[in-house]
C-alpha cells in the first residue's frame, strides 16, 4: 500500500497568503514571528515583491531561523550596515548566515561612514569589531576595545598583521600599552612587544612595567625584533645589576 503525505490545509493557506499580492506589512511580519513557518511560505514571502518592499520584512526573512539559504544569502546582499549588524547578532540566526552578514559587512567597511563605524565598534559582532581595531580611525579603535565581544586572542591577531595591510599602524599598540584591562595581560604584552609597532620610548616604558619571568620568556620568542630585544636585554642587566 503506498503511503501519501498527510497534506496540512494550514500550511497551504500560509503559503497562499505569503504570496498574495493584498497581503500587508504587518500580516507579513505576523507569519514572520511563527518559529514554524514553512519552508515554502518563506519561499512565497520572498518571492513577493508586495511584502519584499517594506525593509523590515526583508531582514525578518533573512533572520528567519527556517529560511532556506537560497532565499536569506542573496538577501544579504540588499541589507544596510545595522540591518545587518542586527542579523549578526541575533541568537536564532544561524551561523552561517551571521558569517555571510559579517562578510558583506566587512568588505564594506572602506565605504561606509566613521560614524556608522564608530556604532559597529560599540555593539558589532567579535569579528568585526576585530576588524575595527585597525581602522584608521583613533576613536573607532578605542570602541572596538571596549566592545563587550573583544577578545584577547583578537587583539593579539590584530598587533600581529603586517603593518602594510592596515594605514593604522600606531593606534592599536599605543592604546593597548596603556589600557587599563587588556594592557595588563601577559599576551597581549608579549604581542605588544613582537609586533614592531612601538616607538623605542614606548618600548622602553612597556620593559620596565614587566615583570622579570615575562621579559624572560619574551625572550625567547622567535618573532622578537631587533628593537625590543635590545631593549629587553638592556632591562634585564640593569635588574641583574641592581640584584648584585
Amino acid at each position: 500500500m503506498v503511503q501519501t503525505r498527510r497534506v496540512d490545509i494550514s500550511d497551504i493557506d500560509d503559503e497562499r497568503l505569503a504570496g498574495s499580492a493584498e497581503i500587508s506589512e504587518e500580516q507579513a511580519l505576523e507569519l514572520l514571528r511563527r518559529r514554524d513557518l514553512p519552508q515554502r511560505a518563506l519561499e512565497a514571502l520572498a518571492a513577493n515583491r508586495t511584502a519584499m518592499r517594506h525593509r523590515i520584512v526583508l531582514v525578518e526573512v533573512v533572520k528567519h531561523p527556517r529560511a532556506p539559504r537560497h532565499v536569506s544569502l542573496p538577501a544579504i546582499r540588499h541589507l544596510y550596515t545595522f540591518e545587518l549588524m542586527q542579523v549578526g547578532l541575533t541568537p536564532a540566526v544561524p551561523a552561517d548566515v551571521k558569517l555571510a552578514a559579517e562578510d558583506v559587512l566587512m568588505s564594506r567597511l572602506e565605504a561606509i561612514s566613521a560614524g556608522e563605524r564608530l556604532t559597529l565598534a560599540k555593539r558589532s559582532s567579535a569579528r568585526l569589531a576585530a576588524a575595527l581595531l585597525l581602522d584608521h580611525e583613533a576613536h573607532v579603535v578605542d570602541a572596538a576595545l571596549e566592545n563587550p565581544h573583544m577578545t584577547e586572542d583578537s587583539i593579539v591577531k590584530a598587533l600581529m598583521k603586517p603593518v602594510a595591510d592596515t594605514d593604522a599602524s600606531t593606534y592599536l599598540p599605543t592604546f593597548l600599552l596603556h589600557h587599563p584591562k587588556w594592557g595588563l595581560r601577559t599576551d597581549i604584552q608579549i604581542a605588544l612587544l613582537e609586533c614592531g609597532k612601538l616607538r623605542f620610548a614606548d618600548t622602553t616604558v612597556l620593559v620596565h612595567s614587566l615583570s622579570t619571568k615575562v621579559l624572560r620568556a619574551a625572550l625567547d620568542r622567535d618573532r622578537l625584533p631587533a628593537i625590543a630585544k635590545a631593549a629587553l636585554l638592556e632591562e634585564l642587566r640593569a635588574r641583574d645589576n641592581r640584584e648584585d
